[in-house]
């Protein structure tokens, strides 16, 4: 059990955190979200004893172990397997379980005739996955995962999927995947104003309630500011009058017990749109029986593959690392010549291009205003500091040297480029690398409101659910075209990996079942999730009620205050006894609103959070 009390901790003048406590109980898998820059990995760094807090303190037990994923590399193996057999536990009767190594193994992606291979030749993606897999082998206590799929393929990420499901430790994650995060996970918290606020659940529950209680706030903010002007309004009007002199001075303790709500800084959110250039055709480009090796005397990567793309299409391209997929996109973007077979360009084709490459091709000399500026010199000043306003770049951050941004930074600015020049084939390799889940939704988002083509390379079967309508499959030793989402591949085809043999010695894919399950699932959750609305939609309706009832009624109050002022200057003794009981009346039947408000709130809460466990459930 790790305790994180009042933890604080600044560089310079951005604050990280700020007196913020969280617990991880047993068994818990929790989830860290929070936007990039907003202290998730220095939080493990304290957790690991690399840095320290400014305040407050962290308890871990003694005798706890964590492992954490690092990105520094060090072997002291001369073989793959050996290497990761260094965290097996030692048994004291000696028996041996190489096999759970070699499983994992097989996982992450090693094949048989990897293991005996010297694990510093292997590359710096497969030696990560060395030292995931040392880290699960090991099986503390607690994990700390940080992004541990980026160097992972979409195989390797479902497994490690079901791997992490059935993790029986403690477990802090950190990734830009939604869906993998949530697929994983028991509990979720997020960095957020630069307090930790954990929820048991997913990244939508911890979401939605962040921003119905930011809502909340607001409204009863601009009310309490009302309510405020009104008091010192009165303070104002009656201060010099003795007759009043007792009810100005009990509004003025009013005002003094009363703390004022600060209006809630506003988040910037990567907010934009791709522009699409003018198509008068149909194919933007076709490619027919495409092969490439990148050594005519070595492995074929790509052989005989043939595809057109038209307006409007959206294709992603899956399949193990090495496998051929950014080789692809390359041909695609022209930057590769195929060995065998042609690539037809539409001569209307306009063509914007995210490589995975294309970071290093930035000029680290250059500031990020100019690099935008580059793709298209005649577009005027103010267009690109919108377009850098955009990517979170406003004001004088557009004048920041690319040289001393982070690779999310850089990302962005290549996203940049992108919005710089109007296209209508969209070549996306890998795009979400570097982002925040927040960025991710934008991006999504701006994907599907693109009016061109998209090709996307990815590993986030969030990204494929949400995106792609025709999939480029690499699995085993071939290329293909499946046409359908990539739920409908799952179900009709599955990955060749995952394929198991039925007891009548069938062969069927894995991803068939799952696929069937799947499908019960949504007809499931689609049940549950009616009666929610029906159960709800009346308590919902009834705050709403409440709601604008209690606006109307202080409304009514300050127009009454108005007229208040009006007759006591009148001096309408009348008026102002009526309005005065008008007020006093409007008042009482707030308090009684806010009462059955708080009592639904409560019943509302309470069924959302059963109807929540009952879809976690399924």
């Amino acid at each position: 059990m790790l305790i994180v009390n009042n933890l604080s901790k600044a560089y310079g003048t951005q604050t990280l955190f700020d007196e913020a406590s969280f617990t991880v109980g047993p068994g818990e898998r929790l989830g860290l979200v929070g936007r990039n820059g907003t202290g998730k990995t220095t939080l493990f760094r304290m957790i690991l004893g690399e840095e320290t807090p400014d305040s407050g303190e962290i308890h871990i037990p003694r005798g706890y172990t964590i492992r954490h994923l690092f990105q520094h590399i060090s072997f002291s193996e001369r073989s793959v397997l050996a290497e990761a057999c260094l965290n097996l536990p030692v048994h004291e009767d000696g028996r041996d379980e190489t096999y759970k190594a070699k499983t994992i193994l097989a996982g992450l992606g090693f094949g048989e005739g990897d293991l005996g291979g010297d694990p510093r030749k292997l590359s710096g993606g497969f030696q990560v996955r060395l030292n995931l897999a040392k880290i699960l082998i090991a099986q503390p206590m607690m994990l700390l995962l940080d992004e541990p799929t980026n160097y992972l393929d979409i195989v390797s990420i479902r497994w490690l999927t079901q791997f992490l499901r059935g993790w029986k430790g403690e477990m802090i994650l950190i990734t830009h995947d939604r869906d993998f995060m949530d697929s994983v996970t028991t509990h979720t918290m997020t960095i957020h104003r630069m307090r930790m606020r954990k929820i048991a659940g997913t990244t939508h529950k911890l979401y939605e309630q962040i921003i119905e209680e930011e809502e909340v706030y607001e409204q009863t903010r601009v009310n309490e500011e009302k309510k405020r002007k009104e008091t010192e309004l009165f303070i104002n009007r009656f201060r010099a009058q003795a007759t009043r002199a007792r009810s100005v001075q009990s509004r003025v303790r009013q005002l003094q017990k009363k703390e004022k709500m600060e209006k809630l800084a506003t988040l910037e959110n990567l907010e934009f749109a791709f522009k699409a250039a003018p198509f008068p055709g149909r194919w933007l480009l076709e490619a027919d029986g495409v092969g490439f090796s990148y050594d005519p005397s070595g492995p074929v990567l790509i052989s005989d593959f043939t595809v057109a793309v038209k307006k409007r299409d959206r294709i992603g391209i899956i399949g193990k690392n090495g496998k051929g997929k950014t080789t692809l996109l390359n041909i695609l973007a022209g930057e590769l010549k195929p060995r065998s077979g042609t690539i037809t360009f539409s001569r209307n084709l306009k063509l914007g291009y995210f490589g995975q490459m294309n970071i290093d091709r930035l000029d680290p000399e250059l500031t990020i205003e100019d690099e935008i500026w580059s793709v298209e010199p005649g577009r005027g000043k103010t267009a690109v500091r919108g377009i850098c306003g955009a990517m979170l770049f406003d004001g004088d951050r557009a004048l920041k040297k690319i040289g001393v941004l982070s690779g999310g930074e850089r990302s962005r600015v290549l996203l940049g480029k992108l919005l710089a020049s109007p296209a209508n084939l969209l070549l996306l390799d890998e795009p979400t690398n570097h982002l925040d889940m927040e960025s991710i939704d934008s991006l999504i988002e701006a994907i599907n409101n693109f009016d061109g083509a998209v090709v996307i390379v990815t590993h986030s079967e969030m990204i494929l659910d949400a995106v792609a309508e025709r999939l480029v499959v690499f699995d085993g030793s071939k290329v293909t075209m499946f046409d359908g989402s990539y739920e409908d591949f799952l179900s009709r085809v599955g990955w060749e990996d995952e394929a198991h043999e039925d007891g009548d010695g069938t062969q069927t894919s894995a991803a068939s079942a799952k696929g069937a399950q799947k499908k019960e699932s949504k007809r499931l959750r689609a049940d549950i999730i009616n009666e929610r609305s029906r159960v709800m939609t009346p308590v919902r309706n009834r705050i709403n009620e409440i709601e604008a009832a209690i606006t109307r009624a202080e409304g009514q109050i300050a127009r009454d205050n108005e007229a208040l002022i009006v007759a006591s200057q009148k001096g309408d003794g009348k008026a102002m006894m009526n309005l005065s009981l008008n007020v006093h009346e409007a008042r009482q039947e707030i308090d009684s609103l806010f009462d059955e408000l708080e009592v639904l709130t409560v019943e509302h809460d309470a069924l959302a959070e059963q109807f929540e466990e009952r879809l976690r459930e399924i």
